[in-house]
């Protein structure tokens, strides 16, 4: 369906027409009339397909720019999120009087309150500073029809359950409640229940959570081999871009240090840098000035990135549904991606639930440890008394 055939004011269909969007994804075909009609919403769709202007285009329809009030609220869990988020909504409402804003840790605090006392009818906010202004008596959600959780599941998660609670028990009023995301357990799912009211509930990922056009290629390896078959893959492949993962802060900093010997137009993020040192690399990375970045999960999720090709998972993805996140950064809106994760033996156990789970089709670079039988090119079949094992304690002490 084009967007051409909903209606829509021609301010913001001629934006749209501008941004390149002409034919809905599903994700946005399914939502428009559920969130036109007022009624809340649970959604689950594959990272890159679209989430975010499923949610905003309709979301500035329901603004009333002559009202100097907040409308519609979108809280995310992360500060990158929300630059992101609110930059989404500029483009899509700049031919409209609608006014975005966004509020989050890190930022001066000064300027924002000047700001939501001028004019903000949208306002994109991270939990901390969005409570720390109501509990300040900063701004008033009076006002809001509409509220939006994305990437529900990390907000419903403990940690962020509190202030989410909290923050929705400030909109005494009745009004609509979105929730979306891209994975959803089913303990998150319960939760996520108790914020809605009689809602619909739309899943396109029935079936499989990792995105259809990204490639998932394994390599079974020594981890000191690592560095040397990493170099290798980096030369060997067509790489517009590439995020490389690792689970910790310190791995990302020797990581860098080491591929930059190697490479240019490297950097590295993660949660010990400050808040304008992530946004520059941000931006530098969308601007594609960065093609090589290394970063631990402040990265992996939510974020768009339209020139990703290639995901790298260094460490294997900690966590139920962080490999979908970190894979997500390639492969967004329909284009091919490729992810390659290194994988040693203390990783086979999760290695096997991830692929089950998940209904991955592997590609094994080099040889598949999970399978006992081996055929080789001739189409022969080879069989194994005992699983590949590429070292052994035997062999490391012998060695050292």
């Amino acid at each position: 369906m084009k967007f051409s055939e909903l209606g829509l004011p021609s301010n913001i269909l001629e934006k749209l027409k501008d941004m390149g969007y002409d034919e809905m994804t599903p994700i946005q075909e399914v939502t428009y009339p559920i969130i036109t009609a007022g009624q809340d919403l649970c959604a689950i769709a594959e990272t890159g397909s679209g989430k975010t202007a499923a949610c905003v285009i309709p979301l500035i329809q329901k603004v009333d720019p002559t009202l100097n009030a907040i409308q519609g609220l979108v809280i995310v869990p992360t500060r990158e999120l929300c630059m992101q988020y609110v930059g989404e909504i500029h483009k899509i409402a700049a031919n409209t009087a609608v006014t975005p804003f966004a509020v989050y840790g890190g930022f001066d605090r000064e300027i924002e309150i000047a700001k939501l006392k001028h004019e903000v009818h949208i306002l994109v906010a991270t939990p901390g500073r969005l409570i720390d202004f109501l509990y300040g008596g900063k701004l008033s959600l009076s006002n809001v029809k509409c509220a939006i959780l994305d990437e529900a599941d990390e907000l419903l998660k403990v940690g962020f359950l509190e202030d989410i609670e909290f923050i929705l028990s400030c909109i005494l009023h009745e009004h609509q409640t979105l929730l979306f995301s891209a994975t959803m357990p089913d303990d998150i799912k319960k939760l996520a229940h108790d914020c809605l009211h009689d809602p619909q509930h739309v899943s396109l990922i029935t079936k499989r959570s990792a995105p259809e056009s990204i490639e998932h290629y394994f390599f079974y390896t020594h981890p000191k081999n690592k560095e040397a078959e990493l170099i290798k893959y980096l030369g060997d492949e067509t790489i517009d871009q590439v995020i490389i993962f690792c689970n910790a802060r310190h791995k990302v900093d020797t990581l860098f240090r080491f591929i930059r010997q190697n490479f240019k137009e490297v950097e590295y993020i993660h949660a010990g840098l400050s808040q304008s040192k992530r946004t520059s690399i941000f931006m530098k990375f969308r601007n594609r000035k960065v093609r090589y970045l290394i970063a631990s999960d402040v990265a992996g999720r939510g974020l768009d990135f339209s020139h990703v090709s290639h995901v790298i998972n260094w460490d294997f993805p900690e966590g139920r549904d962080r490999y979908t996140h970190r894979t997500g950064r390639a492969g967004r809106m329909g284009k091919k991606g490729k992810a390659l994760t290194f994988v040693t033996k203390r990783d086979i156990p999760n290695l096997r639930e991830l692929i089950c789970r998940q209904n991955i089709r592997p590609c094994w670079i080099g040889i598949d440890p999970l399978l006992d039988n081996k055929t080789d090119r001739d189409g022969e079949t080879r069989k194994r008394k005992r699983p590949f094992r590429p070292y052994s304690r035997k062999a490391k002490k012998k060695t050292e």
